[in-house]
């Protein structure tokens, strides 16, 4: 239904795309089907109504009724209105209800599609742009399939009907009717592919100006730290400009199609008025024939002149469903393989050589040979930019390893069942994101999954003051009014930035999976604070498997393992005791921050 004349790539393209809408028609077959009931009762109660005026006129003309006999025609007349209104309200209940419900499938599929998507999809795709497709784009194929659809079978259903009953009137008028119909068929598909172009130019700038409008808001404390409101609302001027322009460009298209299909319509009915009128003159046909002619005539107009409506609706979905359709086809970069293994226990992690290079290939992360035996702790430093957080993303596959392996108790990550491996590991990322939640609900995200190592369970107010105090963040949360039922904001906006990575600390710590990662857990707290949650990740640490990114020496300083990490290289790696005597960057770096600890003491 979206397809345009055009060549077989196109009609396989939108054959493909129309795949999308397939499974929601189906599953509302029946409130198609009544509709296509309901309409097509509409229909013919409109092309009943011609009939009895034809009627009532003839009798009129030979004076062969009365009052009592107009009567009867009005009262059919009024049994037909009131018909016509029950079943358009059958067809806009039915439609409009499967409208609504595909919008919801495909919006539904787009979320759940888009989360299975790797890292890499959303470093190149702007979020304002996915939010597009999630808001304008579902909402014009929505429209498509509800007043589009209608609007296209009642311009079939109607103007065919209405041409048969005007052939069974007269067939030489009816061709004559008929004279702008190829003229009309042509202008359609003139225009119809100008509009196509024009609305998938229009919804990318669409996706454009959202994006330039989420990073004005999310940035809105920079933009007024910095006196940046007037660049930013000329950023904005710059793109609502350009978003005009472009419909504007369309407007004059979709304004010149309507007015030159309203008048090879109305050509047709001075056609009928000459042509008719001559006919009715001369005997030929009956005036109840020449006015039922021209009611037909009308009921064929309307579908004439909605052939502009249809097209701009439909160019409009199938633009959007273009769009869809490119992002479901997208497949995620990491995926479960076909013969990926479900994990059940887990003893060891080991690095064989494993590498990630970006893609520009002016970066390499390179790990050596090494393994962790479960209760082993690996600690990691190095200076901005030398890749640790790069290393961390790679046990989860946020990233894949370019070269090498990793292993689980000897098995490729890349073959193991990606929600499995995942639910080994409890990761703290560096930027810690909190919802717009509850702490209470930030605290336990995550605790409800079903896996091998953590059970779905309600989280008791004792585990939540554990997590809380481990993380150094309980005395915080008390001072709270609400206590563990502060809401937090959007991305945890009332809290400091230190009170933000305590409770994710919490979120992490609260789950009890046998592999621990925290990337940097106390970049953001004093060093008292720092000391109580070190000590908690020392408890943690005779359990579980546990890899800590940091700066501060002192959060890693009791690890089994530490390597220093520059430029994506392995500079050094030993105890804390045998990394000291290297004197290196490990002991440099000690000594300077053991120098700082002392004098902010005074």
């Amino acid at each position: 239904m979206f397809c345009k004349i055009g060549n077989r790539g196109e009609e396989t393209k939108m054959k493909n795309a129309f795949d999308i809408i397939k499974p929601y028609l189906i599953e509302k077959r029946f409130h198609l089907v009544a509709g296509l009931f309901c309409l097509l009762g509409v229909d013919v109660m409109q092309l009943c109504l011609p009939r009895v005026i034809k009627w009532a006129i003839d009798d009129l003309t030979v004076f062969g009724t009365d009052l009592a006999g107009l009567s009867v025609y009005a009262l059919y007349m009024l049994g037909i209105g009131i018909m016509v209104g029950l079943f358009r309200y059958g067809w806009l209940l039915c439609f409009m209800t499967m409208a609504r419900r595909v919008e919801e499938g495909i919006r539904n599929r787009l979320f759940k599609h888009i989360q299975t998507l790797s890292a890499s999809y959303f470093r190149k795709t702007k979020t304002g742009d996915i939010m597009a497709h999630a808001t304008n784009d579902i909402q014009q194929i929505r429209i498509a399939m509800g007043i589009g659809v209608v609007t296209m079978i009642d311009t079939f259903v109607m103007g065919t009907a209405a041409i048969v009953f005007m052939g069974y009137i007269s067939v030489r008028l009816t061709l004559f009717a008929l004279i702008p119909m190829p003229i009309i068929i042509f202008v359609s598909r003139f225009f119809g592919r100008k509009m196509h172009t024009m609305y998938v130019e229009v919804q990318k700038t669409f996706s454009d100006m959202t994006e330039v409008v989420r990073e004005c808001f999310a940035g809105i404390r920079i933009i007024k730290a910095y006196n940046r409101e007037s660049e930013a609302m000329a950023g904005m001027k710059a793109i609502s400009d350009e978003y005009v322009g472009k419909n504007l460009r369309l407007v004059k298209i979709t304004g010149s199609f309507s007015p030159l299909i309203d008048f090879l319509a109305n050509l047709s009915v001075g056609i009928i008025l000459c042509v008719g009128g001559w006919q009715t003159i001369k005997g030929e046909i009956t005036p109840g024939d020449f006015v039922a002619f021209n009611s037909y005539l009308g009921l064929m107009i309307w579908p004439m002149r909605a052939i502009g409506s249809v097209t701009n609706t439909f160019q409009r979905g199938k633009a959007s469903l273009d769009r869809i359709h490119a992002i479901l086809q997208t497949q995620p970069e990491i995926a479960d393989t076909p013969h990926a293994t479900p994990v059940r226990t887990f003893s060891s992690i080991a690095f064989e050589n494993a590498g990630f290079s970006y893609e520009s290939g002016n970066w390499k992360l390179e790990t050596g040979k090494r393994e962790l035996k479960q209760g082993m702790t690996l600690g990691i430093i190095g200076p901005p930019g030398s890749g640790k957080t790069t290393l961390l993303n790679l046990l989860p596959r946020f990233s894949d390893v370019s070269t090498g392996r990793i292993l689980i108790d000897g098995t490729d990550i890349r073959e193991l069942k990606l929600h499995d491996l995942r639910s080994l590991i409890s990761f703290m990322p560096q930027e810690p994101f909190l919802f717009a939640g509850t702490i209470r609900e930030n605290i336990a995200l995550g605790m409800t999954q079903t896996s091998g190592f953590s059970e779905p369970r309600k989280i008791s107010p004792e585990q939540l003051i554990k997590a809380a105090e481990a993380a150094a963040l309980y005395d915080t949360i008390k001072s709270f009014p609400e206590g563990f039922e502060t809401l937090v904001g959007e991305k945890g906006i009332i809290l400091s930035g230190g009170q933000k990575q305590r409770i994710a600390l919490a979120r992490t710590l609260i789950q009890k999976t046998p592999i621990l990662i925290l990337d940097d857990p106390v970049s953001q707290v004093d060093t008292e604070t720092a000391g109580i949650i070190i000590s908690a990740i020392r408890a943690q640490a005779r359990s579980r498997t546990v890899i800590i990114v940091s700066h501060r020496i002192s959060a890693v300083r009791f690890a089994d393992e530490i390597i220093t990490l520059k430029a994506g290289r392995i500079s050094e790696s030993g105890t804390h005791e045998q990394l000291m005597r290297h004197e290196g960057y490990y002991a440099k770096t000690f000594g300077l921050q053991q120098i700082e600890e002392e004098l902010n003491a005074f």
